[in-house]
């Protein structure tokens, strides 16, 4: 059966062709950070299940200090050059997208599939983690797709892969870290302390009072942690769960899912999700680091108060 731990083993490999290639290029004077960076950071998907508890945040704390200390930057990378680039786009046009495409076309097959397939009297695919185990077989069916189509050399996505993750640097691993700090979070108690002060200085007697107060409390937290996965375990254990779901009997499922999606409401509107907002003004060359923001943050608002009305029409409706 195939687990996480293959989609895991799948991106320790990627990882490790980077940090192989960041070895290599010694003409770059951050080569061995970025060694070093890459490196470990494969070695936390390859062997993190079996290195134990202890030697995976040892490994945290070096990727954090080689991050905090600029130990990284972008490498001298092979790729073509813009005029090259625009003349292929130009030859196949929209087709492009293609490839692209099929991820998520995968992705959702596979979702409804890969889990009723038996093998061996087995699922094909852990039924608990089909999603993200359809979404990696759609990228690799979607790179042999490109690689049959486009026919670049054999180290093409290797070093495309490399430039990618040079330019976002350590920003790439910031939803694992949050997420995990969120988990932190919600062990340590700050999910119940949350609910105790939200009950006490909140007119939370309403369904409609505790929707809202659920579906911005996600977006807040998300804006202060970056991250809505992180913000989740807190909001739901202090107002979801405990008013929501027990005292007024809402569906938990319809509150998890749109819920998280107001989360995400807070993600277009945060500096802390750099790997959204920040990397993507640089790679544009923005004068303003904080224009993808400002154009973010009226959807973001007309899709809060959509997801506040969403919930309160559904999740005590089922």
């Amino acid at each position: 059966m195939i687990g996480l731990e293959q989609v895991y083993w799948l991106i320790g490999l990627m990882f490790a062709a980077i940090a192989i290639l960041s070895w290599r290029d010694r003409t770059h004077r951050r080569w061995l950070g970025n060694t070093a960076f890459w490196g470990l950071l494969s070695i936390s998907f390859l062997f993190g299940t079996f290195i134990g508890n202890l030697a995976n945040g040892i490994l945290v704390l070096a990727l954090v200090g080689l991050a905090g200390t600029g130990a990284t930057g972008l490498g001298t990378v092979k790729t073509t050059s813009p005029e090259e680039r625009d003349r292929r786009a130009a030859q196949r046009g929209s087709w492009l997208f293609g490839p692209a495409l099929l991820i998520p076309l995968i992705a959702i097959v596979g979702t409804f599939t890969l889990g009723r397939i038996p093998l061996g009297g087995h699922p094909l695919a852990d039924p608990r983690n089909v999603t993200l185990i359809a979404l990696a077989l759609g990228i690799v069916v979607a790179l042999g797709v490109a690689m049959i189509w486009l026919r670049p050399s054999v180290h093409a996505p290797l070093e495309e892969s490399r430039r990618l993750s040079d330019t976002i640097g350590w920003a790439a691993i910031l939803p694992q870290m949050l997420a995990a700090l969120g988990a932190v979070f919600a062990l340590s108690g700050v999910g119940r302390a949350v609910g105790q002060i939200a009950t006490t200085w909140l007119p939370l007697g309403h369904p409609l009072a505790a929707v809202a107060t659920y579906c911005i409390g996600m977006a807040i937290f998300t804006i202060v942690m970056g991250n809505a996965f992180a913000a989740f375990p807190v909001m739901t254990a202090a107002i979801g769960v405990p008013l929501i779901v027990h005292k007024f009997g809402g569906d938990p499922a319809i509150m998890g899912a749109i819920g998280m999606l107001s989360g995400f409401c807070g993600t277009l509107a945060t500096p802390m999700a750099a790997n959204f907002n920040i990397v993507p003004a640089a790679l544009l060359e923005l004068n303003d680091r904080n224009g993808v923001i400002k154009a973010q943050v009226p959807t973001a608002v007309a899709m809060l108060i959509g997801n506040i009305t969403l919930m309160y029409l559904l999740v005590f409706r089922f």
